[in-house]
């Protein structure tokens, strides 16, 4: 339990000697992003610069949407996390997320880090 307590930030290089590639969506910069304080900026525009962009096409969207219909009312998933979960799935990623109660979908994976 005290590696959770350490910052997302400070597990990517142990993260990165487990797997050959991390991704990220531009949905997942926003949602970090809105949370990021100013004096963070700097490391945070860093770690991006490690990981690949899944860019979000069509084929995304449409499963995104799916998942809401499927999903919104029941578990209150929102655009956002559908959307992540759409990219994770259709390219055929493991999602890594400190909630998955954001995540109910029976069809995406999920990837846990050794430290949890």
């Amino acid at each position: 339990m005290a590696a959770r307590s350490k910052p997302v930030v400070q597990h990517i290089a142990a993260i990165l000697d487990q797997q050959s590639e991390l991704f990220w969506t531009p949905v997942s910069i926003a949602e970090i992003y809105a949370g990021v304080r100013k004096n963070e900026e700097s490391r945070t525009a860093n770690l991006f610069i490690l990981m690949e962009s899944i860019d979000i096409t069509i084929a995304h969207g449409k499963k995104a949407g799916q998942y809401l219909r499927m999903y919104s009312k029941s578990h209150g998933v929102e655009l956002g996390d559908s959307l992540i979960a759409a990219c994770a799935f259709s390219e055929g990623l493991e999602l890594w997320t400190l909630n998955k109660k954001h995540y109910p979908m029976n069809d995406v994976r999920f990837f846990i880090p050794q430290f949890q």
